[in-house]
This record gives C-alpha cells, structure tokens and sequence, in this order.
C-alpha cells in the first residue's frame, strides 16, 4: 500500500469525519466525502470549512458523492451507530475491495458488523477522542486542541499509515491489543454519556452532585472490561473524569439536547450484554440505561 498519495473515502463527513477529511485534503490527499444528496451538493459547492482551536480556520475542496464508485486505499467510517445500516448502502463491497477500513464508532459490535460487511477490506478497530461538531453541511467546528486516534494495527504494517495521518494534523497511536483498544474508550464513555445525558448535567455537576452514583457506575464498568479481558481499573477511569473541564457535555447529552437518536444500544447496551455473557452485576448502569428515556427532552 503507497502512503505518499492516498485516495481516501470519508462515510459520514460530521464532526469527526468532516475534520478528518478536511486534514488529509489540505495534506494533498485525494479525498471523496459520502453523504447524503444535501451535504454532498454542499460539498461539492463549497469545499470543507474548518473552524479549529488547534489548527486555524481553512476551507479546501473535496469530492463528494453518494455512493462510492471506484476503489480507495481507506475508509473512514464516521457516522453514528444509528446511522450505520443506511450509510453502509452507500460502499458496495466489490466497489471496496481490499481497503483498509477504519471504522471510529463508539461501541464494540459494529468491528464485526463491518468485517463481515466487507470481507476483502482490512477492518481496524479504533477509536476517536476529539470535540468536534458540524454546525452545518460541510462545516466544522474543532473546539479541542487533539483529535487523537488509537489504532489496532500492527505497527510493522501500518507504520506508513500512522505516520501519515500525523503529518496531515491528526495524532496516532497504535496498538497491538483490540479488545483494549476499544474497552478503553467504552468503560469511560459509558459512565460518562449516561450520567450526563440521565441527570441533564455537565461533568463538574456530575462529579459532585451524583459522585456516589458515578463511582458505582465505573466500578461496574471496569469490572465488565476486565472480565472481557482489558486492563481497566476504576481509579483510572475516575482520575480521567476528575480532569475533565467541568462544563464538557457528552455527545450523547447533546444528542438527547437536540432530539436526535441516541447511541444508548452501542454505549450501554454494549457493556451489558458483555456483562451478562461474564456474570458481572450491572445493577445501577442498567438504572441509567432504564431511566434515559424518560429523562430525555
């Protein structure tokens, strides 16, 4: 695989996506963005507009389409677990063929959902940590100074690759494990989009108002990771959520904020069904998911 010029697809040009495809065209890649007919159209007309605290504020052609039609080195899959059975209508496996897919979803059962999809791609599990949001079709606003990515790769593979993605503004790690890869996103951002999509509160208020109820929540979450056979301790997952600015909002509380679907069967659905496949207690997590609902706007 060439790293000195990829043609990269995005599926889902949002906030992460439409970030991503934004570096990598600026770094001289051949980006196509898949969308639907109005962001494509919006694509298509005025490029990417990026407004970042980290990397200033640009604006760089893309293509944009639909569906794609002719082969690329990877995909980038975007678009919110929600979204992921309409969107994957818009990659034909044999248009795919043997890319390298790099799907950044919360959750853990979409990795499978997608090698099976695509069974002549390589599908890497990986994971996104980044504050980004489309405030309209083919506009970003990046208000964290990361967008981090941590892939499971081989490093004698995808050391081309990794490097790549930093040159064009993004920061890689990769790792060998995958089952850690993605347990170490989920065991805190479970704890965290519930508690603050439950309690319609941000994360300072979370962690004093509702401590006791926050504890209970990652130690529940660690143990079910453990279980699954990633290294996650509770104490970890605090000091993470004690570091948070206080104001951080999750995206599933922005998501509930503004009536759209919620990622409630990827996020918790995801750690209870790990949970019951080891015999881990989840009582007060399977509270949170229960209660959701109803505390919604």
């Amino acid at each position: 695989m060439s790293t000195s010029r990829q043609t990269v697809a995005v599926l889902g040009p949002g906030g992460v996506g439409g970030l991503i495809a934004a570096l990598l065209a600026r770094a001289g890649h051949r980006v196509r963005c898949l969308a639907g007919d109005r962001t494509a159209a919006a694509l298509r007309e005025r490029g990417l507009h990026v407004d970042s605290v980290h990397h200033g504020e640009f604006t760089v052609p893309v293509e944009a389409g639909t569906v794609l039609r002719e082969p690329v080195d990877t995909l980038f899959v975007t678009v919110k677990q929600t979204a992921l059975p309409e969107a994957l209508d818009r990659v034909p496996a044999d248009v795919l063929g043997p890319a390298t897919v790099i799907p950044l979803l919360n959750g853990l059962d979409h990795v499978a959902l997608l090698r099976a999809r695509f069974p002549a791609a390589r599908v890497l599990a990986g994971t996104v940590k980044v504050e980004a949001t489309r405030t309209a079709p083919g506009r970003i606003a990046h208000t964290s100074p990361f967008a981090d990515l941590e892939l499971a790769a081989p490093e004698a593979e995808f050391a081309p690759l990794a490097e790549l993605l930093r040159e064009a503004g993004l920061g890689v790690r990769l790792r060998d494990d995958e089952n850690a890869v993605l347990w170490d996103k989920l065991s805190f951002l479970a704890p965290f989009a519930l508690l603050t999509t439950r309690h319609r509160a941000d994360t300072g208020t979370v962690r004093t108002r509702h401590r006791a109820e926050l504890l209970t929540v990652l130690a529940e979450t660690a143990a079910v990771a453990r279980a699954a056979g990633a290294p996650v301790e509770a104490e970890t997952l605090l000091a993470v959520f004690d570091r948070f600015p206080p104001t951080a909002k999750s995206s599933m509380q922005r998501d509930a904020e503004a009536a759209r679907p919620l990622e409630l069967d990827a996020i918790a659905g995801a750690v209870l069904r790990a949970a019951r496949t080891h015999g881990i207690p989840t009582p007060a997590t399977a509270r949170l998911l229960a209660a959701i609902p109803a505390a919604a706007p």
